[in-house]
């Protein structure tokens, strides 16, 4: 299998690390966009080939439409990420990522490709619905949502700018995440864990713990203290874990960190 030299529209590769083992594709939460898992590239290069996915409508593309629905992106993206398969690929993704890494590890599953791990960050679990509209609330609307999940510079948040070149992506990953419909289908057969904030607004510890129902290998729920972006505040740990389950992808039983 012939792998990218150069990162593409859809990749980011910061910290190339081609003699790891595995290699971890991370996908951002709403809003998000491939710099912000930099500094995770860095702290886990060279033990793991971190990829960073890119979604349209932010940064350097943001001149492309943002998808407003995860099955037309994950379309896309399965093809992007199953080009680095020529080793284990584990993939973590935050928020909306976690939903997108779960869809593309099902995408992948379905075409003989196995993921070596999947971690799930700050999301319920694909049959855990709950209603949201946020999506279709005005300016304001989504600028308090960002500033309740605590993932965003306030200050930022006051440059009139920066803040007209954001939101159009911004909503457009809202209205993917909160239209998602989970579609029952085989579960995952590889490891799952699940990592969540005991004071998340949009996840509640059973809806973290029901990721154990989407696979039917091992499975482990790690509760950190704070809210969604409770990973800013712990990511020695949650990288220690990631590197740690990436490696060896032995885990039992349900842990608190």
């Amino acid at each position: 299998m012939a792998v990218p030299t150069d990162n593409g529209a859809w990749i980011r590769r910061f910290h190339p690390a081609p003699d790891a083992p595995t290699r971890l594709v991370c996908f951002a939460h709403a809003g998000g966009s491939a710099s912000y898992f930099y500094p995770v590239s860095q702290a886990l290069s060279p033990s793991l080939d971190v990829l960073a996915v890119q979604y349209p409508g932010r940064q350097d593309r943001r001149a492309e439409p943002a998808f407003e629905d995860v099955p037309r992106l994950v379309d896309v993206l399965v093809d992007e990420v199953a080009v680095w398969a020529d080793r284990p690929l584990a993939l973590f993704g935050h928020s909306l990522g976690a939903t997108v890494a779960f869809e593309v590890a099902r995408r992948l599953q379905a075409r003989g490709t196995e993921v070596s791990a999947l971690f799930a960050s700050g999301r319920r679990a694909p049959s855990r619905h709950r209603p949201a509209w946020v999506h279709e609330g005005d300016d304001d609307a989504l600028i308090s949502e960002m500033l309740k999940l605590e993932g965003t510079d306030a200050q930022m948040l006051t440059d009139p700018e920066l803040v007209r070149m954001i939101l159009p992506a911004l909503r457009a990953d809202y209205r993917a995440a909160e239209t998602y419909r989970y579609q029952p289908g085989p579960p995952l057969t590889c490891p799952v864990y699940a990592l969540t904030g005991d004071a998340d607004p949009q996840v509640d510890v059973p809806d973290a713990e029901s990721w154990r129902e989407h696979t039917t290998g091992p499975f482990a729920l790690h509760v950190f203290s704070g809210g969604h972006f409770y990973l800013n505040r712990h990511a020695p740990q949650v990288l220690a874990l990631i590197r740690r389950h990436a490696a060896d992808g032995v885990v039992a039983g349900h842990a608190r960190a």
